[in-house]
């Protein structure tokens, strides 16, 4: 773990000096690399996309140095949790109304990642359904309401 460690202090070192970044292995098998520094603008990328592309370059390099699968979890600055808690909010928003009119909604087509995050975050709720419609780049959530929910007024 120290090989890797020291591989991807590195690598971010190159892009800035003065970088800050913090590990943490939860379990046996999941790292989580917190990186902080002044301009994340230029790793993160649109919407995200480069930061992804850092992550899964990361994923292979751990790969060929440690031998057990392990799971990376790569954030800039907290975006990818900033993002997160704006698609939760996101869905709930858009299932109270989805519950309140009736009327189904498709978000935009969006990641595998951001699509389970508005899956998980309505799991519990009984009064709409998730899925996923679409193909490839197109694939989008979309919100229905339940079946079996009942609206009394």
């Amino acid at each position: 773990m120290e090989k890797i460690k020291k591989i991807i202090r590195e690598i971010f070192y190159f892009i800035d000096p003065d970088i800050k970044i913090d590990f943490s292995l939860q379990e046996e098998n999941h790292l989580f690399i917190d990186v902080k520094m002044k301009e994340p603008r230029a790793l993160i990328g649109e919407k995200g996309q480069t930061l992804s592309e850092i992550e899964r370059l990361i994923k292979i390099i751990c790969r060929k140095n440690y031998d057990d699968l392990l799971y990376i979890n790569l954030d800039i600055n907290n975006y990818k949790k900033r993002k997160e808690d704006y698609l939760k909010s996101l869905a709930k928003e858009v299932a109270d109304d989805v519950s309140f009119t009736g009327i189904e909604k498709k978000f935009p087509p969006m990641s595998a990642s951001e699509r389970r995050i508005i899956h998980l975050s309505l799991l519990d709720r009984e009064d709409v359904t998730t899925e996923s419609v679409g193909e490839k780049e197109d694939r989008r959530v979309l919100i229905k309401k339940s079946s079996s929910s009942t609206t009394q007024r």
